[in-house]
């Protein structure tokens, strides 16, 4: 079942190893097939170095596991309320723990778009979104508060989880992880920029 869609998902889950997204096996690509109502995504524990096409995992929209014969990301439930909401609008999902912007995402804080990079990549600030409470769906409630703080996924293809950490999303696996790797990487000039406005000496 979907050989193809579960090819280009490892192939995505690996570049967020390439591009030093992740740490060990934290963070996730998925991809939504809107033929047969499904979302395929890595498999738990398991390193990205070791991911092969066959451990990929099927899911249905109402969170069971059609297919694979090992149990699927932590974060599933993540990308299951994004795809839930948004299936129409977004093809994948890619969720990562990047240090500059899972900063920004536990400091609460928007990254803001402060130069010409920023505003290619994104056009507007990126959105953190409201608390969420650390229940039993917590999983979903991040995801689902992604929804909601972002009103239009096409014009903004990322966003960060308040205390937790980013996701980026697409219409394609490379998508997804592309925007991934320039939300880090505005995260990262938007830190180092602040930093230096505020050690910058003042004038007398």
């Amino acid at each position: 079942m979907l050989n193809d869609l579960k090819r280009a998902v490892c192939k995505a889950n690996r570049e967020l190893s390439r591009n030093g997204l992740v740490v060990f096996d934290w963070g996730s690509v998925s991809a939504f097939d809107m033929s047969m109502g499904v979302f395929v995504i890595k498999p738990s524990g398991v390193s990205f170095d070791d991911l092969q096409p066959e451990l990929m995992v099927v899911m249905s929209m109402e969170g069971q596991k059609v297919e694979g014969r090992l149990e699927p990301e932590a974060d599933v439930e993540l990308h299951r309320a994004i795809y839930c909401s948004w299936a129409m609008q977004v093809g994948a999902v890619a969720h990562t723990h990047s240090m500059y912007a899972t900063a920004f995402a536990q400091a609460g804080r928007p990254v803001q778009s402060l130069g010409t990079i920023h505003k290619r990549c994104f056009g507007a600030d990126i959105p953190v979104t409201a608390p969420t409470d650390n229940t039993a769906a917590y999983d979903y409630a991040k995801g689902d508060s992604i929804v909601r703080a972002v009103s239009d996924p096409a014009a903004v293809c990322a966003a960060l989880v308040h205390g937790h950490g980013p996701v980026a999303w697409g219409g394609s696996c490379m998508d997804a992880v592309e925007n991934a790797v320039h939300l880090e990487s505005v995260a990262k000039l938007a830190y180092l920029t602040e930093t230096l406005i505020k050690s910058a000496p003042r004038k007398a």
